[in-house]
């Protein structure tokens, strides 16, 4: 079951989902209703209403489905009401939230989730399964590894749900992982990352990976920061953006992302990751992960894509690469 295939990138994720052949069934609530309807009878697939406000409800939608990717932000409304039915209802959980408290609940969740048999598996697709990979990566370079600086490039324009995302979902504070424990930070520490097209100034800023990466390779330092292309954030009434970036924009602006990773001893490896348009990514990525729980790649509990599929996830995704750089290169 895709849940909020209505929207932008869920739709898109239906596309690939149907594509790979997978038994799928569309959701949303009464409102995507018409959008649903015309989405599913392209894909022959089947579709089912239901909202979030009534667990009893939800648990009636799931009814023989095995697997459920969550498509549907913000995720602070949706994640927490899906994960606990989906856990009820014995249903695998996935989603491509970029939301931070996504994976606070997820870890809440986790000792249910276990006892359970059930998978929580948010950030199957986004930022989360890209950074995980090349964090990932990196990591296996070196020995020891005590501190991960990331940093994504963000370009090209912002869909209208992930814009009403951002505006609900401020986090108010910048923080880092510092000897395990999230710590706030200044907002001003910026610093440069070079994408593979010599250094941008990026800043910090309080993405999931902080939660994630840790949780996947056990590091206990870890920074998370940003750069975006200039018109990315939009402007303007967020009611009035299209529903999200055409074929051709998202072709003409590929997500590149940067880490360093450093023991105690002061050796740093560094890598560069270069993939197809974020929203793409997403789409793809989270369909094939889909795919692969459907097929039984599966740990109970709270899990990571990097944890579960390995850090060559991402690079089984569209046209994506991750490229080593020596000491004398950035």
């Amino acid at each position: 079951m895709i849940y909020g295939a209505a929207g932008y990138t869920g739709s898109m994720a239906a596309e690939h989902a149907a594509s790979a052949g997978l038994d799928l069934v569309l959701a949303g609530r009464d409102r995507d209703r018409a959008a649903l309807e015309v989405l599913a009878a392209r894909l022959g697939t089947d579709v089912r209403l239901f909202a979030l406000d009534d667990s009893g409800a939800i648990e009636t939608g799931l009814e023989g489905i095995s697997v459920l990717l969550n498509t549907a932000g913000p995720f602070n409304n949706t994640a927490e009401p899906l994960m606990s039915a989906a856990i009820r209802a014995g249903v695998h959980y996935l989603d491509f939230s970029a939301e931070i408290d996504t994976y606070r609940q997820a870890l809440a969740l986790d000792g249910q989730a276990r006892a359970a048999g059930v998978m929580l598996l948010p950030g199957s697709g986004g930022s989360v399964a890209m950074l995980g990979s090349l964090a990932g990566h990196a990591v296996a370079r070196i020995k020891d590894p005590h501190k991960i600086s990331i940093a994504l490039h963000v370009a090209g324009g912002m869909s209208r749900g992930s814009a009403i995302s951002a505006s609900q979902n401020i986090v108010t504070e910048t923080l880092h992982l510092v000897d395990g424990e999230l710590v706030v930070r200044s907002s001003e520490d910026v610093r440069d990352f070079d994408f593979g097209k010599g250094p941008q100034s990026s800043v910090p800023v309080t993405l999931p990976d902080l939660v994630t990466l840790h949780q996947a390779t056990g590091v206990t330092d870890i920074e998370t920061f940003v750069h975006v292309t200039a018109g990315a954030f939009p402007s303007g009434d967020i009611e009035d953006l299209p529903a999200g970036p055409g074929t051709e924009e998202r072709a003409a602006n590929r997500y590149r992302a940067a880490v360093e990773v450093s023991d105690t001893d002061g050796n740093v490896v560094y890598s560069v990751l270069d993939t197809v348009n974020g929203y793409t990514f997403t789409a793809m990525a989270a369909a094939e992960a889909a795919r692969r729980v459907l097929a039984g790649e599966v740990r109970p509990g709270f899990q990571t894509p990097v944890g579960l599929f390995g850090h060559v996830f991402a690079e089984t995704i569209a046209d994506t690469r991750i490229t080593d750089l020596l000491p004398d290169e950035y």
